[in-house]
């Protein structure tokens, strides 16, 4: 086994805890505090947060918001199929990056909302290349693509027999504003309008990246090694406003908390090595796993993510392995909630 495989955390038995549904009210989920300096874990609230942080913190959130990309399709014999949009693979939303299950370069898809498409060739990443017929744009999505669940939601709604709540408003933050992600800012989740003013009279101050989440978020750590891992690129941006609001903070012996391995993956995307952020958009490819040297968070707000991927690694390169399997490890003897829907941590 490599040294830096995450494979313990396959062991704790996660299933039973996989949240079908988010919680009710948002700040009503549990949030487990990890004390890296201590070594200690702590149960709380998400609510309690206004309480715990103060004006020497600033959190970076990810305002990215999901489009509704999953897209039903059907084969010309009848057969039903579907699309999930990557990405736009050109300007006038016909042409696409998606994913799609048994599909040959030349076949078509007749899709929801009467659009034709056709599947020009498989990418080296495993995603294919389509052709619309016409424009899918956001417009297009709103009125005939669905909320890119993950599929272990689906699951585990199917084995308990639960009804579906209102995805489309739930696998959502309430600050998201730029369409573009393919899977929520989950750790975002659990801030409420009323958490948010509460944050506020604590003197907790607020900056905001985007990073359109995509595959690269969620596609598997496989590899054996998993410093061969490849992350594949994700659109992100830092405003001049973040970049010198965080960089005026960081100077002046604050702490900034990343919420999200988004925001955390865009912060480590645009800084340098003594840890200053600058303003600029581009392409977040880099893989983050124990080793990793953070060089701007002192900080991590994150959700409790299934094994071997990429999320989970980047979080014990912040916690630490041991502290971090140990924090799992209390997180299902106390029945907390995993997964997108699921429950957080405060690693600080």
């Amino acid at each position: 086994m490599s040294s830096g495989s995450l494979t313990e955390f396959s062991s704790l038995e996660i299933e039973p805890l996989i949240a079908d549904r988010p919680a009710e009210p948002r700040d009503s989920s549990r949030l487990m505090l990890v004390d890296r300096a201590a070594g200690t874990t702590a149960n709380r609230s998400f609510r309690d947060l206004a309480e715990i942080l103060g004006p020497k913190d600033l959190l970076v959130l990810n305002r990215s918001k999901v489009w509704k990309a999953r897209l039903a399709a059907a084969k010309p014999t009848g057969g039903k199929s579907e699309l999930l949009l990557m990405a736009p693979a050109g300007p006038g939303g016909l042409l696409w990056t998606a994913l799609c299950r048994k599909i040959q370069p030349g076949q078509r898809l007749n899709c929801a909302g009467g659009a034709c498409a056709e599947c020009l060739a498989r990418n080296p990443d495993g995603s294919y290349s389509f052709r619309f017929s016409q424009p899918v744009d956001e417009a297009y999505l709103a009125a005939n693509g669905e909320v890119p669940l993950p599929q272990y939601i689906l699951n585990a709604r199917k084995r308990r027999g639960a009804e579906a709540p209102a995805d489309e408003d739930r696998y959502q933050t309430v600050y998201a504003q730029q369409a573009g992600s393919i899977a929520a800012h989950t750790a975002g989740f659990h801030f409420t309008p009323e958490l948010f003013a509460r944050l506020d009279s604590a003197g907790v101050r607020r900056a905001f990246v985007t990073l359109h989440i995509g595959w690269g978020t969620f596609k598997p750590v496989r590899s054996e090694d998993p410093s061969s891992h490849v992350m594949m690129e994700e659109a992100c941006e830092v405003p001049a406003g973040t970049a010198e609001a965080v960089n005026a903070h960081r100077a002046a012996g604050g702490r900034v908390i990343a919420v999200g391995t988004s925001s955390m993956r865009t912060l480590e995307t645009f800084s340098e090595d003594n840890g200053t952020v600058r303003a600029g958009s581009g392409k977040a490819g880099l893989f983050i796993m124990p080793g990793h040297r953070f060089k701007v968070a002192g900080g991590f707000i994150t959700n409790l993510h299934v094994p071997d991927s990429a999320p989970l690694y980047m979080t014990a390169a912040f916690a630490g392995r041991e502290l971090l399997f140990k924090a799992y490890a209390e997180a299902v003897k106390e029945k907390y909630r995993f997964y997108s829907y699921g429950d957080s941590m405060l690693v600080f």
